[in-house]
């Protein structure tokens, strides 16, 4: 295959990219987003494997179906709760397998007569440094939502410091390699600092932070695969690591927006760390009014508009397409269904949707969060599903508490709130939540499924 048709294909797979990320934006065109970048990643591997015939590589051959069968089984039998570990853990194979690039070059470049160029030994570098923060810190990201680790801050004393120090040590051995001796060793114990740091960065955040944690390591991985493009001199991979770095970042600077976090306070205020309590906003003594399925029932079917406000225990109790149910069920009573979607929602960006996705939930049913605070003071019955932080009115009147300032799905200003929750127990952030206090409020203490199957035989029998 000639140069200029091999760069013909490769800008045919840069085009693909941009496309797949432009309907990927869309909840009706994401289909045909994920079909047009799987496209244009098969167009570049036959172009890259071509380059040499498939003699050459049929070690890489075999590795790639090994690959491919182990991705499409996972993917195909991954529950919906565990998609954000998932995603945790691929993204993190994909930073590891940068810094291993650069490794690899690294040993067949650096023994040969002379230097390696400046620019060669950044890309190097950085490939490296990079990839292997985002592989460290993904594998602990899943852990925490695997729980295999806890998902509360894992903090020790001079934490900041120690990872000061851990990070400096990375780059110093980078610049000894670019200035100095370029032996390979150098090389190994900068990608050893890197992991570490990577376990040291993720460990202090808590759960309620993961969707932010997730994009941003999305965003690194992107970073460490543009680099390993420099590396090996592959345009198509320049630019697709800078896409996923480009869209990761964005994404990362709304999640922290969302939770009224600035980036710095993100990257360095060690954010996550919050305490459990009764916050100031709880008086002692108070109590909840605890309701039943027959009784949310009539309150649903007597109302003119009611809002679904999705949450992680939705996801949990796998409970989605009986939501759509019930929210069937409701509209052929005349009732305005729709469903309020908070943008950290569950344990990755995007939870939510996909899970009223896969559910077959009308698009034109999903509210984000600022379109649906807009409707809530018309709204008649808000059912609250599993979700927690995301509509702890705290966060607006309660200035000593550590969500303080997050916007949040209001549903205070709608006529009445049902939540249907297990127990008592507080959110990812270990708060308590006034909400479940206001007189307007009703729980429903139980398995989200179990209490919309209840819910949905009592609205049938009325």
């Amino acid at each position: 295959m000639s140069r200029n048709v091999t760069e013909l294909l490769f800008l045919v797979t840069i085009v693909t990219f941009v496309l797949a990320l432009r309907f990927l934006s869309s909840p009706k065109r994401a289909r045909l987003g994920n079909q047009v970048g799987a496209g244009g990643m098969l167009v570049a591997i036959v172009v890259t494997l071509s380059q040499k015939g498939l003699e050459a590589y049929w070690l890489m051959a075999v590795a790639m179906v090994i690959g491919a069968v182990i991705g499409a089984v996972g993917a195909r039998r991954v529950k919906m709760t565990a998609m954000p570990q998932m995603v945790a853990l691929f993204n993190g194979v994909g930073g590891g397998a940068a810094a291993l690039v650069s490794l690899a070059e690294f040993h067949n470049l650096a023994p040969l007569p002379g230097r390696l160029a400046a620019d060669e030994s950044v890309a190097i570098l950085l490939s490296a440094l990079i990839g292997s923060i985002s592989f460290a810190g993904s594998m602990i990201a899943f852990g925490k939502l695997q729980e295999l680790l806890s998902g509360r801050p894992i903090v020790y004393p001079g934490q900041k410091f120690g990872n000061g120090l851990i990070i400096g040590a990375a780059v110093t051995l980078g610049v000894v390699i670019i200035a100095g001796p370029q032996e390979q060793w150098l090389l190994i114990g900068l990608i050893a600092a890197a992991l570490v740091f990577g376990v040291a960065f993720v460990l202090p955040i808590g759960g309620a932070d993961m969707p932010v944690v997730i994009s941003l390591l999305n965003a690194f991985t992107g970073l460490a695969a543009s680099a390993t493009g420099f590396v090996l001199h592959q345009n198509v991979l320049i630019v697709s690591g800078m896409l996923v770095g480009a869209s990761g970042t964005l994404l990362t600077l709304l999640m922290g927006k969302a939770m009224n976090r600035s980036i710095a306070n993100v990257l360095f205020g060690a954010f996550g760390q919050v305490q459990t309590g009764t916050g100031a906003a709880l008086a002692e003594g108070r109590t909840v009014r605890a309701t039943t399925a027959e009784d949310v029932a009539i309150m649903l079917s007597y109302a003119r508009k009611v809002v679904f406000v999705p949450g992680y225990g939705l996801a949990v109790a796998q409970a989605q397409h009986d939501a759509r149910a019930l929210g069937e069920l409701l509209e052929e009573h005349g009732v305005d269904v729709k469903y309020g979607i908070h943008p950290v929602a569950g344990r990755m960006p995007g939870h939510m949707n996909v899970l009223l996705a896969e559910a077959n939930v009308p698009y034109d049913q999903l509210y984000e969060m600022d379109q649906i605070n807009a409707d809530l003071p018309q709204t008649d019955v808000v059912l609250v599903l599993g979700a927690n932080d995301v509509v702890n009115p705290a966060a607006k009147t309660d200035p000593t508490s550590p969500i303080y300032g997050m916007p949040i799905i209001e549903v205070s200003r709608a006529a009445a709130v049902v939540v249907v929750k297990r127990s008592m127990s507080p959110g990812f952030a270990g708060i308590d939540n006034p909400l479940f206090y206001e007189e307007k409020t009703s729980m429903l203490f139980a398995d989200a499924k179990a209490a919309l199957e209840q819910i949905s035989a009592a609205v049938k029998a009325l």
